[in-house]
């Protein structure tokens, strides 16, 4: 009766929690179908006074340009995500199966040391050195740049496990009397391996680049160049907020990455605990 009962608190708590988490995506769901005045009215109501209206996705889409940003978000994703991932693998695989190396050992180190160093410490002078001195900022390549040096310490510990603990030597032993050379052997042998945290890091990866505000706020200064976050801001205006557009904008940001996570999140459980358990 007791093993009962702490299960089905477990379980309340874990519904609480999950519930706690979805309520600001359903309040989005729900007000995104409703008139400004009754969002502001009853923004708990599943149907406003006014009734169902899809008014505020057309509206929203033509006041943020969002073609244009979503083509900007999806370029400066893309890249950033294939060449963190790229990137980090190759990276992680050389400091692994060269463990004597010891400028691979100190790099490695460091990596792992930048984590605990907060963007917002080193924003200011950053932004000062790429715009003042070599004039490089309103640019989508900058930002890409930036965006994978800020995220290859991660993913590079990520893989660095997994190849560490899944990977077996016998293998790469294996292609290397079968004439392998090192380059092939990590493309044809050891990266189809790595399949659960490629997927992983691809997530967690897309998700801060797609999402980022404060990064490509500082880089990219023209219209043009406007990444969907950054051009949520016009709908917020110094007097009034159209909630209602706010709300379409939101969800029209979050579809692309939802379904990124819908097709690999079977994935993501078995990525990040790839490097804990060997096996």
């Amino acid at each position: 009766m007791g093993t009962r009962i702490g299960h089905g608190l477990v379980w309340l708590v874990l519904i609480v929690l999950l519930f706690a988490f979805l309520a600001p995506f359903l309040l989005v769901v729900i007000n995104v179908f409703k008139t400004k005045a009754d969002i502001t009215s009853k923004p708990l109501a599943l149907i406003g006074r006014h009734g169902f209206t899809l008014q505020n996705f057309p509206e929203a889409m033509e006041k943020m340009d969002f073609w244009t940003v979503l083509g900007n978000s999806l370029f400066v994703t893309i890249c950033a995500t294939i060449l963190t991932v790229l990137l980090s693998a190759m990276a992680a695989y050389v400091i692994v199966r060269n463990p004597t190396w010891k400028a691979g050992a100190i790099l490695f180190t460091l990596m792992v040391a930048s984590m605990v160093i907060p963007f917002q410490v080193i924003m200011v002078p950053l932004v000062s050195v790429y715009g003042g001195m070599l004039h490089v900022l309103n640019s989508r390549i900058t930002l890409i740049l930036m965006h994978v040096g800020f995220s290859v310490s991660l993913a590079t510990f990520m893989f660095h496990g997994a190849i560490k603990t899944n990977i077996p030597m016998e293998l790469e032993e294996a292609a290397e009397i079968d004439g392998c050379g090192k380059w092939r052997t990590f493309w044809r042998i050891v990266f189809p391996l790595l399949k659960p945290t490629v997927a992983t890091v691809t997530i967690i990866e897309a998700m801060a680049f797609w999402n980022d505000y404060l990064l490509p706020s500082l880089v990219l200064g023209r219209k043009e160049l406007y990444t969907i976050p950054i051009a949520t801001q016009v709908f917020y205006g110094t007097y009034s907020t159209d909630i209602g557009l706010v709300m379409a904008a939101l969800l029209l940001a979050m579809l692309p990455i939802l379904v990124l996570y819908v097709f690999l999140q079977r994935y993501v459980v078995e990525g990040v605990t790839s490097g804990a358990v060997k096996g």
